[in-house]
Order: C-alpha cells, then structure tokens, then sequence
C-alpha cells in the first residue's frame, strides 16, 4: 500500500511545464502524489513530462501514475494499449504505483501488464460517479482479481450514510483505498487519517473529483496532517455550507491554543442522516446554520430556556451521546449593538422570521427594545412579533416609519448573490443599519445605507462574538478573539481581492463559440 494516512497531492494540468510546477509545489507538502497524465493536452505534453521526470532525483518519494480513460471517469482519450504504454513510461521515469482502472485491467491478461508494468506496483480501481456500488463484496471481488497489490473504490456518496458505509465496508478488507466522493462525504474524505486504508486526494490546483479540497486548504486549514485518533471533531452544518468562514474561526482558534481539534464543513441536505452519523464520527460539537436552526430542536436531548423560548439553536454539544442545544447569536447581537446605540427604549426594526431572525427579536426585546419585525411571509412576522413582544409590520409602511436601527437577518445579499439588498434605499430610514451576514462585509443593503450617510455595522462582529462563544463552550477554555476575528477579516480580504481580480478577466475573455 502507499503510505497510509498521508495526504496524496494530485497533480493534474494540460501542459508538462504546468504538471511540473505543480509536482514542485507539491513535493514542499508532502511525500505522496498523484501524477493525472490523462489531463494532459496530448502525447506530446505526457512525453515531455515523463522525459523530464525520468531526469530528476526523486528520494524518499511515492509517485502514482494514473492515465484514466474517459469510458471510466477519466480524460485520457487514447486506447487501453497507449494507456498501457505510457503507464510504463511513468514506471521507468520513476512512479512507484500505478493505478489502472477495472474496465482496463479486465480487458488485459495478466502476462502483459506483467511484462509491460511489472516493475511497478499495480492499483486497480472502481469508480462510481453516479452513486455507491449495491454491492461492495462483488466490486471488490471483480478488483482482486488481476491479483493486484492495492485497490481503490471511489463512489459518490449522496449521504454521510453511504460514506460510512463504504468505510466500514473498507476496514474489513486487505489493503483497500475508499474514497468517499461527493461535497456530502467531504468530512470524511479529510478525516481519512483516522483511517487504516485510506488515504486523502487533494489537488495542487484543479480538483479532479467532487467533494475534495485543495492542497493548500487540506494541510493549512484542516491540518489533516495532524488529524489522529485523539483528535476532536466539531463542525458546522447547513445546506448550502460551502460559503461558512467559521473553519476558518475556529481551526484558527485550536490552533493557536494548541488543541488538537479540527472543525469541519458538513453540508447536510437531511439533517436525520447528519444526526445518526453524530456518534460514528465522534462529534464533540457543532455549529448549526441555515436551514436547520430551528429544525434542529426535535432532535435534541436538551435545551437551554433561552435557546428554548427563542426557538432556534446554532449550537449544539454532544456529551455522552446526548445533544444539548444553545444558542449564541443572541450573545453576537447585544455585542454587535450595544457598543454603538443605547438598546433601551430604542426603536428597531428586524427583518426576516427564521432563526436568525428569532435571536435578534429577543436579544433586542431583553434590552428593552421595541421591536418590529417584516418578513416575506407575514405570517412568520406577525407570530415572531407575539413570542417576542413586538409588532409586525408591512412593507409598505417602511418608506414613512423611522428606526433607531434596522437589522437585516435574511440570506437576502449573502454570497454569491451579492447584488441582491432586502430593501430599497427609500426604505432605509434610519440611524444604524446592521447586516447578519459577514460574506461580502459590505453588502448591498449597508452600501445603500452607507450612501446616504447612514452608520454601518457588518456581520462580522456578531459572527465572530456567536463564534467564539461556542469556541468556549466546547473547549471549556478562554477563546483567542483577536486571533479567530483576524483569521476570519483575512480570509474575506482574500475573497475580495480574488473577485476584484476575476471581474477584469471575465470582461476581457474572449466568448467561447456554442454549438448546439
């Protein structure tokens, strides 16, 4: 087997200079990768690359030659012999491993990939992009049966269930890759570590499969490199998760405390399939986000009051098996606001009915607030109103209605659609506006508000606050708030220097010709 619990950088570009520079980058992070030579430009391009491997000192080293036709998933349109042929090649420049896929390795006697290949150590593999295999002995059975040294089985996991699934399934078989497929199976793909017959594919720049992470982002976000069996896992789940900083935050913080903890994304479609793979992961704890704040009371062994008569939850700890629910927006709104108006008898406006939403109308209520809410559906609005004390109101009413502040706790202007605003600037009457979300940190609504001369507040300050709270709750310890809000403001300067960059560029390109 190729080194277990290592992370295998994936290498995979057009041209040989671009493999090369890749491979470079690579071989700084880690000591096992994966050589793509089906996404090479042409033969020309795999030739060139393999010429200049076969010249460079390579010690201490796995390399993994993988030419994958496009019948199997792959990019390589050549025959299986060519494949064959410049498997070997990759085998004399210096590739330790290479990885054949079934539906070549069954159509091949074993005495020619033994002539062609036998200096190399042969991994087959089966590769399932639309769903699991139903029948995992029999995959298994149809892989050994060249009498391979290795052999790997991707499949796509539509749930954390399958992923699971395929990794047990794994642990009863003899020198076995499972990859877990899918933005759902990310988690699992990144605790590869804790696993005896799996290994985690990160690509150096192009990502090869669904559901993995970049290099960079696997070994400095994630630090899966010091994943072990000790190390506690948290996370956040939503649906969509994708766009949430708070890895950023919290990976941040363990770090700098030198805790050996790691959180992770779980996008979660169906949260009744997240809540029974809690005790397999061995969750600690978990951030909940949209849309699953309020949802995720029914499955909870407990429930602090306020967490409770607010009706939402955003954190939940898992102790002895048994979830108990929080909830520290609440602690993010009064810091957020209370530092910049004076909450009693003040008049506020909050917009949206969801879990957010609950957690801002109360927060604001217990600090003597008056409180009204608008929200889509009225009805939400007019029964937030009565639990917390306030009063709805339409929207129609907002162009003559003054506020001390206005609170937006809607998704309406979160990434990506971030020219989307909940209101006009003719509705922004108003000394404060506060915007919920963090990602961009100005959004739509706080540049309208900021054009005519109205005070600002950005999601960060109560994502951060909420943040480090939880942070606190888990870990029992005091949380590092400059270090987590630092890590946090970085990532969205990147993120917004990165778009100002792309927009030039995607003026600029020239139109691909369509054909229909």
């Amino acid at each position: 087997m190729p080194p277990r619990g290592t992370v295998c950088a994936v290498v995979a570009a057009l041209h040989a200079q671009e493999m090369r520079g890749q491979l470079v980058r690579a071989l700084r992070r880690t000591k096992l990768v994966e050589l793509r030579l089906d996404w090479m430009a042409n033969d020309a391009e795999i030739t060139r690359l393999l010429n200049w491997l076969a010249a460079q000192p390579l010690p201490r080293v796995t390399l993994i030659a993988t030419c994958r036709r496009v019948h199997a998933g792959g990019r390589f349109k050549g025959t299986i012999a060519k494949q064959l042929v410049y498997l070997a090649f990759a085998v004399h420049a210096g590739c330790q491993w290479y990885d054949l896929e079934l539906e070549s390795a069954s159509r091949c006697p074993p005495e020619l990939l033994d002539v062609l290949l036998g200096e190399g150590r042969q991994m087959v593999s089966a590769h399932f992009f639309k769903g699991m295999p139903k029948d995992l002995r029999r995959v298994s059975a149809q892989l050994r049966r060249t009498n391979p040294e290795a052999i790997k089985i991707a499949a796509h996991c539509r749930s954390l269930s399958d992923g699971l699934k395929l990794l047990r399934f794994a642990r009863t078989q003899r020198n076995i890759v499972a990859i877990p497929m899918g933005e759902v199976a990310r988690p699992l793909r990144l605790l590869s570590a804790r696993a005896p017959h799996a290994f985690n594919y990160a690509p150096v720049q192009n990502a090869t499969a669904p559901g993995q992470a970049s290099l960079d982002e696997t070994l400095d976000l994630y630090r899966t490199d010091k994943i072990d069996r000790g190390t506690r896992l948290y996370g956040v789940i939503g649906s969509p998760v994708g766009h949430s900083l708070s890895p950023v935050m919290h990976n941040a913080g363990f770090q700098a405390r030198r805790i050996n903890g790691v959180y992770l994304p779980f996008l979660v479609p169906d949260l009744n399939d997240f809540i029974n793979a809690v005790q397999p992961l061995g969750l600690r704890g978990f951030s909940v986000t949209i849309p699953h704040k309020e949802t995720i009371l029914r499955y909870l062994d407990g429930c602090e009051p306020l967490a409770q008569k607010i009706g939402a939850v955003n954190t939940v700890v898992v102790r002895a098996g048994k979830l108990h629910g929080l909830n520290t927006d609440y602690v993010g709104v009064m810091r957020a606001l209370q530092q910049r108006i004076a909450l009693a008898n003040s008049r506020v406006l909050i917009l949206g009915a969801g879990g957010a939403a609950r957690a801002v109308a109360f927060a604001l209520g217990a600090a003597g607030a008056s409180i009204s809410i608008w929200a889509r559906r009225m009805e939400r609005a007019r029964a937030l109103a009565r639990a917390a004390g306030g009063a709805a109101i339409e929207r129609r009413h907002l162009r003559t209605e003054f506020f001390d502040a206005i609170v937006n706790a809607t998704p309406v202007g979160m990434h990506p659609h971030t020219a989307a605003s909940p209101l006009e600037s003719k509705e922004l009457n108003c000394r404060l506006v506060f915007d919920t979300i963090y990602r961009p940190r100005r959004t739509k609504l706080l540049q309208l508000a900021a054009a005519r001369g109205i005070q600002t507040v950005s999601g960060v300050d109560m994502f951060v606050a909420q943040g480090t709270a939880q942070w606190e709750i888990w870990t029992g310890r005091r949380a590092p708030e400059a270090i987590m809000r630092r890590a946090v403001v970085r990532a969205l300067e990147r993120e917004e220097k990165s778009r100002r960059l792309e927009g030039p560029a995607r003026k600029s390109a020239p139109k691909r010709e369509t054909r229909t």
